[in-house]
């Protein structure tokens, strides 16, 4: 996994908790990495899973929710860091529409050894959008926080409903309808 995403998610538990409790977090579990992270490094999925678990202890706020509120700080980091994919579309389906086939694609130029998610959209309708998404990792809520925050950023409403396909998590569907 990037370093980005440990990195911002540092930032995020910094601001909305504490740097203490992150701080704390560190030095309670045994990383690999001893929690020193670089944006451009590369890290093992187990630290990530490691950090949320402890954050959700200590917070006792579910996992799901505090890789939504991740998803959603990301698109914050997302949109103003490269902002030119955001700026290329005008609509939050078309951004999705483009992320594996444009955006992951830049992603990989710039660091081959990326493991990314793997998505596919299909249009049912003007108003309606299915987005597979799949990964190993399964980080689905991520995920939604980040479909969630691209609506907002669009300043478009929809519903969203999120299925599992597969018992493991990895491969998910979510469903956006517009209102």
């Amino acid at each position: 996994m990037k370093g980005i995403v440990f990195t911002e998610f540092i930032e995020m538990v910094e601001e909305k908790f504490s740097y203490s409790m992150m701080d704390e977090i560190i030095e309670s579990l045994n990383l690999p990495s001893k929690g020193i992270y670089t944006s451009v490094g590369t890290y093992d999925h187990s630290e990530m899973v490691q950090l949320v678990s402890s954050l959700s202890v200590r917070t006792q706020l579910p996992v799901s929710t505090l890789l939504n509120d991740f998803g959603k700080h990301l698109l914050q980091l997302f949109s103003k860091k490269y902002s030119h994919f955001f700026v290329e579309t005008t609509n939050a389906f078309d951004f999705f529409e483009r992320v594996d086939h444009y955006i992951h694609v830049s992603v990989l130029r710039l660091y081959p050894d990326a493991e990314l998610p793997k998505i596919t959209t299909t249009r049912i309708s003007e108003k309606q959008l299915e987005m597979l998404y799949h990964s190993d990792r399964k980080m689905s809520d991520l995920a939604f926080g980040l479909i969630e925050a691209t609506l907002q950023y669009y300043n478009e409403s929809a519903t969203i409903e999120k299925s599992n396909v597969d018992e493991s998590g990895s491969l998910v569907k979510f469903v956006i309808s517009k209102s």
